[in-house]
């Protein structure tokens, strides 16, 4: 298998330049996970070619979603391994990054991430989404939010929308199946300021894996009360 390749196709499908130095920083970020995954628990996928596809490729498909594309300043809430967000600052080096996770093991992992990359204009946090969201230094400051896997999308927006400008947007990487969550997570979409815009589909390069982009626009500010205080959302979710 041929990485270079297969990561130079899925950036020109998403209309981006590839180059050696892209690929270098890919394949030691590739093994500075296997590399930690030894020590904390960062991923169950552990084969590099499976890496490449699964959450690199994976991560760089959410720039099907032009509105991501343009956007200057992200936030990657629940971060975890750092996916989406270094694989786009990766192939997008203009980018400004904040990655937010809750466990310090992983933050001080994407910090050596940060530093062995060469990587510029890129933060990694510690802390929790409600909290943060609630900090004006981040709440309605970012142009676009990215979260993958994290929680149902109900959920997930509550985490999420708050960082958002007005006009700005929240794109959730989603499985094969989301219609459910979509009806669920509507009425809170809504009242935490947002709509639904869009919903993309997204095959990953050389797998049958097929995704999607949850692409919610921000229309209005979030209320004050939200996000409420740690836990709440996963434990009573807007209906």
């Amino acid at each position: 298998m041929d990485y270079f390749d297969i990561l130079n196709e899925a950036c020109r499908n998403e209309g981006l330049s590839f180059d050696e130095q892209k690929y270098n920083q890919f394949i030691r970020y590739k093994d500075m996970v296997k590399e930690w995954n030894e020590k904390i628990n960062l991923t169950a996928i552990t084969e590099d070619e499976e890496i490449i596809k699964k959450h690199f490729i994976d991560s760089i498909k959410a720039l099907k979603s032009t509105e991501l594309k343009n956007a200057k300043k992200i936030i990657d809430v629940g971060t975890g391994a750092g996916f989406p967000g270094i694989p786009l600052k990766i192939v997008i080096p203009e980018l400004e990054v904040v990655l937010l996770d809750s466990l310090n093991k992983r933050v001080n992992f994407l910090n050596e991430v940060i530093n062995s990359l060469g990587l510029k204009n890129i933060t990694a946090v510690h802390g929790r989404a409600e909290d943060f969201a609630a900090n004006p230094s981040y709440r309605e400051k970012f142009d676009a939010a990215v979260s993958r896997a994290v929680a149902n999308l109900a959920v997930l927006s509550e985490f999420c929308i708050p960082f958002v400008k007005v006009n700005g947007y929240f794109i959730a990487l989603k499985g094969p199946a989301v219609e459910e969550e979509i009806k669920a997570g509507t009425k809170a979409v809504e009242t935490l300021g947002g709509t639904i815009k869009d919903v993309i589909e997204v095959q990953v390069e050389g797998t049958d894996l097929n995704h999607n982009l949850v692409v919610v626009k921000k229309v209005k500010n979030t209320p004050k009360s939200y996000p409420r205080k740690a836990g709440t959302a996963a434990k009573k979710p807007i209906k």
